[in-house]
């Protein structure tokens, strides 16, 4: 028997679909880079939604070919999700994997729910067996006693605040702490992520460890740290999913405030890189506004190298992240960024330089790499925006610290490494 093939660790990742976004992202990254000598990874995921972007081309550049289970996504639909947990049931069955890794809120509750239910089972029937024998049965050859199958979930962000009303963000609340309770390590992309679990009391902190995504930076490093030369107007660009999380009109009415101060002194193009269900509704904002002849809804764009080039400064307004990719990405392409100061956002900043304040509230905060804001807040946005414009000098100094702030500390490399030595001390093989 060969014995590279029965020692090699495997790992069941869920995901709850591969929309565009940091989440599947990193589950293709990891289950194409792991050493195939050491490691198998099987991904599993679901229905990507009407209006999302569809991440299986990177699957497929990647030669990754995940295991689809139609009835998983992320509507909640009993009668889909049954099927659902029951098709994944019968996969970890199958596979016998020694760690389930769930990545997304509705992968998280099915496929830990799935490996609770095989590890109940298997005991009962092992118990059953032991009985019949009446002793305990020889350890056999293969994949260790699913006794130790680990569940490990990754929170990328969460759904705790901000997504849902009062009734269902409680709930999914409950479910969390519940789910906890039998995982037997949680994952964060950041490390404010990781606070505010423990203090929403979701996780005990011994049971909670941070591991920073891992992009492939290094396209982005080609990119010219001054911009695009010989055109005669700026760029400001926002890249997201079109959904209310992302809060896209806090962009739109900072863009409406910045033409009405600028004035015909600065030509400005606005692009919004994305889709969603919110499109036409936004369309319709930037037409009220005024100003839908400054905006370009762009799309999807596969080859974001084309559209970070183009910018001069990367904006995110979302009211709750993790670990936001678009602005890694903006970082490794030099560009400055400014952002609402949410869940993980501030964990991509170093030093702060100056706080500008409204009497006692800090409004604008000044950092190395660009500038964050309170959520919501559309006049300093504009105001941040109109400052940084208006000074090359700036900008091109805030995308020369990014640069060195997010390569290597976000790439890819670094993430496998950290990963690998993760899961080898999870199931007791670290050194």
């Amino acid at each position: 028997m060969d014995t590279k093939v029965q020692n090699k660790i495997k790992i069941l990742r869920i995901i709850s679909r591969l929309n565009i976004g940091g989440p599947a992202i990193h589950t293709i990254l990891l289950t194409e880079g792991f050493d195939k000598s050491r490691f198998e990874t099987v991904l599993v995921t679901g229905t990507v939604e009407k209006n999302e972007g569809d991440m299986f081309y990177l699957a497929e550049e990647k030669g990754v070919r995940p295991v689809f289970i139609p009835e998983l996504g992320r509507a909640l639909n009993i009668r889909r999700d049954f099927i659902a947990f029951w098709k994944l049931f019968c996969l970890i069955r199958k596979e016998k994997p020694n760690i389930i890794h769930t990545h997304t809120a509705k992968a998280g509750a099915l496929g830990r729910l799935t490996g609770l239910l095989y590890k109940f089972t298997y005991r009962l029937s092992f118990n059953r067996l032991r009985n019949f024998r009446g002793g305990t049965p020889k350890k056999t050859e293969g994949p260790p006693s699913t006794y130790d199958l680990k569940l490990i979930h990754t929170f990328h962000g969460h759904v705790l605040h901000s997504y849902f009303g009062k009734i269902k963000s409680t709930l999914f609340t409950l479910v969390e702490k519940f789910l906890a309770r039998f995982t037997d390590k949680i994952i964060t992309v950041s490390e404010s992520v990781r606070k505010e679990l423990i203090d929403l009391k979701i996780v005990p902190t011994e049971k909670i460890v941070t591991i920073p995504l891992g992009l492939e930076l290094e396209k982005y490093l080609k990119i010219e740290n001054n911009g695009p030369k010989n055109k005669n107007y700026k760029s400001v660009g926002i890249i997201g999913r079109l959904v209310p999380v992302k809060n896209h009109k806090i962009f739109l009415e900072a863009a409406k405030k910045l033409k009405n101060t600028s004035g015909s002194k600065q030509k400005i193009k606005f692009f919004i890189v994305g889709d969603g269900h919110l499109r036409p509704e936004l369309e319709n904002y930037a037409k009220r506004l005024g100003i839908k002849q400054n905006v370009i809804f762009a799309g999807w764009i596969k080859d974001l190298t084309q559209i970070y080039s183009e910018l001069d400064i990367v904006v995110l307004t979302s009211l709750n992240e993790g670990t936001p990719v678009a602005l890694i990405e903006a970082m490794a392409a030099s560009r400055p960024v400014i952002s609402t100061d949410v869940g993980g956002v501030k964990d991509l900043f170093s030093k702060l330089l100056e706080v500008r304040r409204n009497g006692g509230k800090a409004m604008i905060r000044y950092y190395d790499q660009g500038i964050l804001i309170d959520s919501g807040d559309a006049e300093n946005m504009a105001m941040s925006l109109e400052e940084l414009l208006k000074n090359d000098e700036v900008r091109k100094k805030m995308g020369k610290m990014g640069r060195k702030t997010v390569y290597p500390k976000y790439d890819i490399s670094r993430l496998i490494d950290n990963m690998k030595i993760f899961y080898m001390h999870l199931i007791g093989e670290g050194t």
